[in-house]
């Protein structure tokens, strides 16, 4: 089993004991508990160990005066590594590519000067379900209370501010201000983030890190979260009711969605297709979730700008069954998905709606899933109905000589890069779409932030992911208006002896809002990448940058990247044409502009 939290990458079905032994068994308390010297008694060892112990192995931070005491008892701690970032909102990305990777994820910033500042990042965080420990370095103990205005915050003596900010974007908040009940709040905080799959925000007095209290004089014991159960009567009234109506359909499919990242359901979707033979679709916000090799896969279900015959097999479907879907203005394309309730099963982590009909509750995904398998007869019409139909896709014009370079010729070769060891991530932007339509071999890696799509997020979630999976080599594709937001830590990549293949997409501006309302906003002051890179390398650590124009010099580029370069982190800047886009972006951006320009109902 993983021995870190949850292998969220993978999806794997995790145990339910935190940080439990190798073969399993409940982690206990050891006959002698390990004693500890006052220096390490302290409260920042504790919650260092703690880190450690729940898989957090590299923790992102920003230093200012508030946490400076804090970093130096998490640096002390042997088996915890403090990752410095260039700025608070490239940390919380950055613990967020972590999480999505390792299963958790940590960042440390100072107070409310960096805990506003990462508090976009930690938003992101909470909307994709992802467990992150976002710690922050308080005030002085004594100051709560008094009538004491303090630098770094908006200039009143009320210091609650940044606390009621993360009350909107975390499962849990513990501002630990005295160190008698340090250990439970700290405990408590940490085990909640593991529980819900949330965020939590945790801050410590500036004072008190550094203090030994005989709270923390022991090894903490690990944790060993309760497990959560389905009802077993409305598990077997879900399954049975669900059955019926799926084993009376036609042409049945499956649509996997991305809260079954969360409910841990990921293998026991496959092990329902398995047994089906129903066609499988994944919403776009769970790719990577589903193995695309599986012999019913059919692609990406996003309306009408989906993989090729995905769309017409599913809306024309009598009985479609969504495991743990999103349906909003982005994933249904402006509302424009021609499905019927009354045709559909929609399973959320906790919850089962059949069509028009029962709902059932704690009911677990993974529980119904597996119990579903055993009562579903074999139905493969859908998938035979999509082999009538499908035609295999057509390749790009061949480029002429020297011709510019064209998008979809760019990803035809990405495509040739992808295998077991390599993880793709994708910006918001043009990346979304023409990453969709790459098709991921066994064991490749993928992420994306759909839901808050966030520009930028995808610089500091390559540092983050690529320091959790040293096993594989991340391919980050980012669009130039995007990287002029989070630019900065490519330097902390080069300082991490990273060796990833950032593509940077220039076309002149932020592609995406073009198509879905365009204006002088959306082009943005062209930057020379590339020695922009070469400048923040400055030397230090392995880089190699290049610039590409047409297909020879990506070709050549792509052969010293996985070549001679191949343990240097590798930027390639490719020029595109402004208008050079996917002519799903172009579908989607004329939809969701006509959502956004709705006129308001009639009072």
């Amino acid at each position: 089993m993983d021995t870190t939290i949850g292998a969220v990458d993978a999806c794997k079905a995790a145990c339910n004991d935190i940080a439990a032994p190798p073969n399993g068994a409940v982690s206990t308390i050891a006959n002698t508990p390990i004693s500890f010297n006052s220096s390490e008694a302290t409260l920042g060892r504790h919650l260092a160990r703690r880190l450690v112990q729940i898989g957090v192995n590299d923790v992102f931070s920003v230093p200012g005066d508030f946490n400076l005491t804090l970093l130096d008892h998490l640096l002390a701690e042997p088996g915890l590594n403090l990752v410095g970032c260039c700025n608070e909102l490239n940390a919380g990305y950055a613990a967020d590519g972590y999480a999505r990777s390792r299963g958790v994820g940590a960042c440390v910033v100072t107070f409310t000067v960096g805990g506003l500042s990462v508090i976009n990042a930690i938003a992101g965080a909470y909307s994709e379900n992802l467990p992150l420990i976002c710690i922050v370095g308080g005030p002085n103990s004594n100051d709560y209370g008094t009538n004491r205005v303090l630098h770094h915050t908006i200039g009143l003596s009320d210091f609650s501010q940044e606390l009621r900010c993360f009350q909107t974007v975390t499962c849990f908040q513990a501002v630990v201000n005295n160190l008698e009940d340090a250990h439970e709040l700290i405990d408590t905080a940490i085990s909640t983030a593991l529980k819900e799959s949330k965020p939590v925000y945790i801050s410590v007095g500036c004072n008190l890190a550094a203090i030994p209290h005989p709270t923390f004089s022991r090894e903490p014991v690990p944790f060993s979260l309760a497990p959560k159960l389905s009802n077993k009567m409305g598990l077997e009234a879900a399954v049975e009711a669900t059955a019926e109506f799926l084993n009376k359909a036609v042409k049945p499919v499956m649509v996997g969605g991305p809260k079954m990242r969360v409910a841990k359901a990921c293998e026991a979707f496959v092990e329902l297709a398995d047994v089906c033979g129903y066609p499988v679709a994944v919403m776009p916000s769970a790719k990577g979730m589903v193995p695309e090799h599986h012999p019913h896969f059919i692609g990406t279900y996003w309306g009408a700008v989906s993989t090729a015959f995905c769309a017409e097999i599913v809306e024309s479907a009598d009985a479609y069954l969504f495991a743990g879907p999103i349906f909003n203005d982005y994933s249904s394309v402006g509302y424009s998905l021609l499905l019927k309730k009354e045709k559909a099963i929609i399973l959320q982590p906790d919850r089962v709606v059949i069509a028009n009909g029962p709902t059932f509750g704690c009911v677990l995904m993974k529980d119904f899933l597996q119990a579903l398998a055993k009562r579903l007869k074999h139905n493969n019409t859908a998938y035979e109905n999509y082999h009538r139909i499908y035609v295999p896709e057509g390749h790009p014009l061949k480029c002429a000589p020297k011709e510019p370079l064209r998008v979809n010729v760019l990803f035809q070769h990405i495509q040739k890069l992808l295998s077991g060891d390599t993880a793709v991530i994708a910006e918001t932007g043009d990346s979304w779409f023409n990453c969709q339509k790459l098709k991921l071999p066994k064991g490749c890696g993928y992420e994306f932030q759909m839901q808050y799509g966030s520009i930028g997020w995808s610089v500091g979630a390559t540092l983050g992911y690529a320091q959790a999976a040293k096993d594989k080599r991340v391919i980050a594709c980012i669009g130039d208006g995007s990287f002029q937001v989070t630019a900065q830590d490519v330097s902390t990549m080069l300082r991490c002896g990273q060796n990833q293949i950032i593509f940077l997409i220039n076309n002149g501006g932020y592609t995406i809002e073009v198509e879905i309302h365009d204006g002088p906003y959306n082009v943005i002051k062209n930057w020379n990448y590339t020695a922009l890179v070469d400048a923040i390398h400055n030397g230090e650590g392995k880089c190699w940058t290049t610039k590409v124009r047409c297909e020879e010099d990506l070709v050549e580029a792509i052969e010293t990247a996985t070549g001679a370069k191949k343990d240097c982190l590798c930027f390639i800047e490719v020029i595109c044409h402004k208008d050079d886009t996917s002519k799903e972006l172009l579908e989607w951006g004329s939809r969701v502009s006509a959502a956004n320009s709705r006129p308001p109902n009639p009072q």
